[in-house]
């Protein structure tokens, strides 16, 4: 007996049930189809991926810190149409400027982003949208959405005998990290500009934060010299367009004027706070990268940047192509690292040339090459493992254009034999960068202040975009304003 007719039967009128299972959210008014992931399952999925957040992020331990942002939270949180939610509010332990919020009413604001934050406004924007999003449901919807994309290639799967037409869909923090819809962006604003005021705030500190947040990313493209901002950003998760900009101004103008901003209980707030990398992640200063809770470090060539990731260090050179990247793997029980380079990392495969035993500052190494791609352009790509102790590998990974100068070449595999371990006077010695409030004096511009930064290039800028100031605008005596300090 053929069961296929009648299985795809069943699917297609639950594929046609679920398209019809529409209701209205309270909060937008709007016809919404967010059936499959009710209230309740929006509260577990939220407690179970919290727990990858804090896992992939950390949390930075600040109980002052911590309690200002709950306290904005409560404020913009108290009077929403979802009081069946209970919002939690973190801070994570990453200087990447971003926010998000997982289904259930947990939200999220990064370090970074409460030192770009130049007043409590603007965090309080941020924080009504990111609960726009949960009283919008939109976790939901989106989730909603995509396991009947999912029914609807089991049906055509079904209907053609090809499994490989089946799409799957995960529910995991990629679904709560990736871009939201134009749709849903604007309905979040909307939502977040209803509750900041119901709060007290301006309700035009959300269009300015807006305009930090693209100060902040053009800085971050010139810095890494790469036409784009390295890691996940707010903008890469929360799309800015002009038109939307443009929206959050003119929705602004419709309410109140007058509303507070409070500026320096938000720089008392950071005061003192880290910035940039902390010890749990590692330090980047200029070329070189230092994790002293750890315990290595290493220098790139000249020319190269830097950017520290949570589970990898990449450096790139967009003058000659090459690329490195660095991270660090369990051993598998492989302490022999051409052992683990040939078996474990290459898998037994024999892609790559014969395999070469090497010293790297007294570690046992192994290094072996193979041709490949980086960005659609020919490569040798070079693989070097590092027996850092019993059950750690420490890998790079090379890049080299072909027909590269012996020069180039020659650089980077002194960025391979710089890998170190570091003495107990260089772990001490590295410190994190740290947020202090100083009060600018008569005379003072944003150049004097800007010299008192830890920073050996574009300090100026930086200190423009981190306190919000546009074009040629100057330092008031008795304002005070953030600078980044060691």
């Amino acid at each position: 007996m053929n069961c296929k007719p009648l299985f795809l039967f069943v699917l297609l009128i639950a594929f046609a049930a679920s398209l019809s299972a529409c209701s209205t959210n309270p909060a937008t008014g709007k016809q919404q189809f967010a059936a499959l992931m009710s209230p309740s399952q929006e509260v577990q999925v939220g407690a179970s991926e919290h727990q990858k957040i804090v896992k992939q992020f950390g949390l930075y331990e600040d109980a002052v810190l911590q309690d200002y942002v709950n306290r904005v939270g409560r404020s913009v949180t108290v009077d929403t149409e979802r009081p069946d939610v209970q919002y939690k509010f973190f801070i994570l332990d990453s200087p990447i400027v971003n926010a998000f919020a997982l289904p259930g009413g947990y939200i999220y604001v990064s370090r970074g982003l409460l030192a770009l934050a130049d007043n409590e406004a603007e965090l309080a924007a941020v924080l009504a949208h990111e609960t726009g999003h949960v009283t919008g449901r939109h976790s939901a919807e989106r989730y909603s959405r995509g396991v009947v994309t999912s029914l609807g290639a089991a049906v055509l799967a079904a209907a053609v005998d090809s499994d490989g037409l089946t799409q799957a869909l995960g529910v995991g923090s990629n679904l709560y990290l990736s871009s939201y819809s134009r749709g849903q962006e604007n309905e979040a604003d909307t939502l977040g500009l209803r509750y900041m005021t119901r709060a007290g705030y301006d309700a035009t500190q959300m269009a300015a934060f807006l305009d930090s947040l693209r100060a902040q990313t053009e800085l971050d493209s010139r810095l890494a010299g790469n036409g784009g901002a390295s890691g996940l950003s707010y903008f890469s998760t929360h799309p800015a367009t002009a038109d939307r900009v443009a929206k959050t101004r003119g929705e602004a103008a419709g309410y109140p004027s007058g509303g507070r901003i409070s500026r320096d209980p938000h720089l008392s707030a950071v005061d003192g706070m880290i910035y940039g990398d902390s010890a749990r992640q590692g330090f980047v200063r200029g070329r070189s990268f230092y994790h002293p809770a750890i315990g290595f470090g290493f220098d790139a060539p000249e020319g190269f940047t830097l950017v520290n990731q949570p589970e990898q260090v990449i450096a790139t050179s967009q003058q000659s192509g090459s690329a490195i990247l660095f991270d660090m793997v369990g051993s598998g029980g492989m302490s022999d690292p051409s052992a683990f380079l040939t078996q474990k990392w290459l898998n037994g495969k024999t892609v790559a040339g014969p395999v070469e035993r090497i010293d790297i500052n007294g570690m046992q190494a192994a290094a072996t090459s193979m041709p490949g791609q980086l960005n659609g352009r020919p490569m040798t790509i070079q693989l070097i493992a590092i027996a850092w102790d019993a059950q750690t590998i420490a890998r790079f990974q090379i890049a080299i254009p072909q027909g590269a100068p012996a020069a180039l070449v020659d650089s980077l595999k002194r960025a391979t034999y710089s890998f170190r371990r570091l003495s107990a006077a260089e772990r001490g010695a590295i410190k994190p960068y740290h947020v202090q409030i100083v009060t600018a004096r008569s005379g003072d511009t944003p150049s004097s202040l800007a010299a008192r930064q830890a920073f050996d290039r574009s300090s100026e800028d930086r200190f423009r975009v981190l306190n919000g100031l546009r074009g040629g605008e100057g330092v008031q005596a008795g304002t005070r304003y953030k600078i980044i300090v060691e």
